[in-house]
């Protein structure tokens, strides 16, 4: 067809600008859409802010290991503060910056940025503002953002948007949610001073995670001071005055001066022009197409897995396949992913359950241990570690781990599995001493062996 691109994608998130950079480097012709800033939630109100966040409360640990370990800091605990409105300034400037290379990146890349919110008005036609672009394929890249209205009255709450976005933390808060972004706010907002409160649907946080890294999340919440409410979410919340009122039964209220909203995400698939599931989400198959011919769709707006790097996969894949003479498909079956609490967990593979479901017959190998650093200073954080392996044929299907690194040395063994490593291959690693990662190179003796599902 003649057509003014290529490719149009609609987002300029993670995902969207992966792919077009890619579709542009296949020489096709590329237009990316965007009505907000360049870069997406993961870079200006996601993962990274967040992780800065997070590194932010960690050093308030470190200040206070330190003087275990001889430092003399001067003063009494008490005098040592965060700074927010510091830390805002800093972060307000690193994403600012990454904004800016994105946008160079782009134009490096010879891709088109068209500034505003774009939508499907025809076959291959995109409307934005009072411009009409056509193209052979279009992407819809645009993400998913907040709910606001999963609670009667919640809409009047904070988001994790607004919270990276605060100049002063409250006192107190209340975090409504069980999920990644609910556990990891609540456990920051906890070491930088704020006293909160956890609701949450189920016994234990995090769920369709292990079970070994759910108690994990637990313990290290309540360690934290963070007190939780399993069990209980608000029927309703009510503004009264300066505070939020959660309403939790006919005869119980409990007031708190700011309430984090963290009751899950959505797609952003409204005004589009697509049709959309239940979820709100645009159906796809496994090779990222919609019903509609030359329409596809990437990442959280899909809601299937949604991490940034699986976005970010999906839209090269896509790239390669439509421009390129070939192109290697995404597996998902063994995505490693991490909660960014303190101290953080990571997985990848089944949980204990899902293995079980899949007719596997399971060894499990575990541990669970003080580390060297905490040990020194009589510290009673814990690491925990957990193998899942086929005991049929000596795979290794999963690795669980809550503990100090854990996101870094998950990530790594994520490459053995996804090569088919046994656990011979883990038994005949030579250990590097001292380290925590060795423990996974010496849990010899399973703990239990269970039999599959049914």
């Amino acid at each position: 067809m003649d057509a003014d691109f290529d490719l149009i994608t609609l987002g300029a998130g993670s995902g969207g600008v992966a792919a077009s950079r890619r579709a542009a480097l296949h020489g096709a012709r590329v237009a990316i859409v965007e009505g907000n800033r360049v870069g997406g939630t993961c870079v200006l109100r996601g993962c990274v802010p967040k992780k800065l966040l997070m590194y932010a409360a960690q050093f308030g640990d470190g200040l206070q290991d330190a003087r275990g370990y001889g430092w003399q800091l001067g003063g009494a605990p008490a005098d040592v503060r965060f700074d927010m409105p510091a830390w805002a300034a800093a972060k307000a400037a690193e994403t600012a910056r990454l904004e800016g290379l994105y946008r160079q990146m782009l134009a490096g890349s010879s891709v088109q940025l068209v500034e505003g919110w774009g939508k499907l008005v025809a076959p291959h036609t995109v409307q934005v503002g009072d411009r009409t672009l056509t193209a052979r394929h279009i992407l819809v890249a645009t993400g998913s953002a907040p709910v606001r209205d999963s609670i009667p009255g919640i809409d009047a709450c904070a988001t994790s948007d607004d919270l990276l976005d605060l100049q002063t933390l409250p006192a107190q808060a209340a975090v409504v949610g069980g999920g990644f972004i609910a556990v990891e706010f609540a456990s920051m907002l906890a070491r930088l001073g704020v006293q909160v409160a956890l609701f949450y649907r189920d016994r234990l946080p995090l769920r369709g995670f292990d079970t070994m890294l759910r108690t994990a999340a637990a313990s290290a919440l309540q360690a934290a001071g963070v007190v939780l409410h399993p069990g209980c979410v608000p029927q309703r919340i009510q503004r009264d005055g300066s505070q939020f009122l959660l309403i939790l039964g006919e005869d119980r209220m409990l007031p708190f001066p700011w309430v984090l909203n963290a009751t899950g995400r959505r797609p952003n698939t409204a005004g589009l022009g697509l049709a959309v599931d239940a979820q709100g989400a645009v159906p796809v198959d496994d090779q990222c197409d919609t019903a509609l011919p030359g329409v596809h769709a990437i990442g959280d707006v899909t809601n299937r897995k949604n991490l940034t790097p699986v976005a970010i996969a999906e839209g090269r894949a896509l790239a390669d396949r439509l421009f390129s003479p070939g192109h290697r498909p995404v597996d998902l079956r063994l995505v490693p992913s991490a909660v960014f609490m303190l101290p953080p967990l990571a997985t990848v593979g089944p949980t204990e359950e899902e293995a079980l479901a899949a007719g596997h017959r399971l060894q499990i190998f575990e541990t669970d241990f003080r580390p060297m650093k905490q040990a020194f200073i009589g510290g009673a954080e814990r690491t925990a570690m957990k193998l899942l392996v086929d005991a049929d044929s000596q795979r290794v299907l999963a690795v669980h781990m809550a503990g100090a690194d854990a996101p870094e040395i998950v990530q790594s063994l994520a490459v053995a599995l996804t090569a088919g490593a046994t656990k011979d291959h883990f038994d005949r690693t030579i250990a590097m001493h001292p380290t925590a990662a060795e423990e996974f190179m010496l849990m010899r003796q399973a703990s239990r062996t269970l039999p599959a599902a049914g």
